[in-house]
């Protein structure tokens, strides 16, 4: 190529280069005012800093779903692909090798491919669990999924449980204790973090422990890592069981009212949160001429009708005591 081959392509992109400034300037300006344009992020939307014209609604967010306060921090989490998740032993960041024996068009694989990506699987199977830790892990965390799949939790009490049991792992509380009783703890603490709290019974139907274990294994997980839990409170537990017995709005209401004259009174002191909740539904269901058996209520919450019999009269004295003064 010749020097003035060179120089003409050389001017080439500088013009080229002028015309895209040229048009981003353009994009940039207000086609009203002709003023800047600035992105407003909080409603995704582009604006006009001088008329206020809406330029661009319901922009995509393309930045990240994290933050970062350092470069280093930055440098670490800079990725592509899923979000990481505590869910996870290696928090999401490794391959699967899908189960479907099909290639990139559909087609199903032959024979001796299927043998290979059978053996494909075993061996990133076992790079993914590196030692006997991590192996320790993937069993915790997935009797965790288990067992919160199995009590309807949500998402972020799955991850805070993830989170307590690494805690537990790293500071050496497991020795003597099963994998599935530290789990089953760890799960039953951050459930009662989040404010969706499960009873004792609840857990235990879905752990594959007994109840004195995981009572014990919580005890000790939430006094060695010092974890700040409050005691249960009974109204947590009104929205779900009122959900589940079709109960309307104003039953539920009812019953929170109950259990909020019940603590005034001091009768909550001692008793079962779970049993106070049943039975202030039952209560609830009763003064609103909703139709709801004990044995209904009693299914539902995992005790005894017997319970929610004596916590139902304690209730309506407390309720009749307050409004006689």
């Amino acid at each position: 190529m010749t020097d003035t081959s060179i120089r003409d392509s050389t001017r080439e992109r500088e013009r080229e280069r002028e015309r895209e400034e040229e048009e981003q300037s353009e994009e940039l300006a207000c086609p009203e005012c002709g003023g800047n344009l600035v992105s407003d992020e909080e409603r995704a939307e582009t604006v006009c800093s001088d008329c206020g014209l809406v330029v661009e609604e319901d922009e995509i967010d393309r930045g990240p779903e994290w933050r970062a306060f350092d470069a280093k921090e930055k440098d670490e989490k800079s990725r592509v692909g899923a979000p990481t998740t505590k869910m996870m032993h290696d928090e999401g960041l490794s391959t699967n090798i899908g189960w479907q024996d099909k290639d990139a068009y559909g087609q199903a694989l032959s024979s001796r491919q299927r043998q290979k990506m059978q053996r494909l699987r075993t061996w990133n199977e076992r790079f993914r669990t590196r030692d006997s830790k991590e192996r320790n892990l993937k069993q915790a965390l997935g009797e965790i999924d288990r067992m919160a799949s199995a009590l309807g939790l949500p998402n972020n009490v799955r991850e805070t449980a993830s989170v307590i049991y690494r805690r537990a792992l790293d500071e050496d509380l497991l020795p003597g204790r099963s994998i599935e009783g530290v789990a089953t703890a760890s799960l039953y603490a951050a459930a009662r973090q989040a404010g969706t709290p499960r009873s004792l019974d609840e857990i235990t139907t879905v752990s594959r422990v007994d109840k004195d274990e995981i009572a014990r294994t919580y005890r000790y997980v939430v006094r060695e890592l010092n974890l700040e839990i409050k005691p249960a409170d009974p109204v947590s537990y009104v929205p779900r069981f009122a959900s589940e017995l079709g109960l309307s709005d104003e039953a539920e209401r009812r019953a929170r009212s109950l259990l909020e004259t019940a603590k005034g009174e001091g009768i909550h002191s001692g008793k079962s949160p779970v049993g106070l909740a049943a039975a202030a539904v039952y209560a609830a269901a009763l003064l609103t001429n909703e139709k709801v058996t004990q044995n209904e209520v009693s299914q539902v919450a995992n005790i005894s009708e017997v319970t929610i019999r004596n916590r139902y009269h304690e209730l309506l004295e407390a309720e009749d005591g307050l409004g006689a003064v």
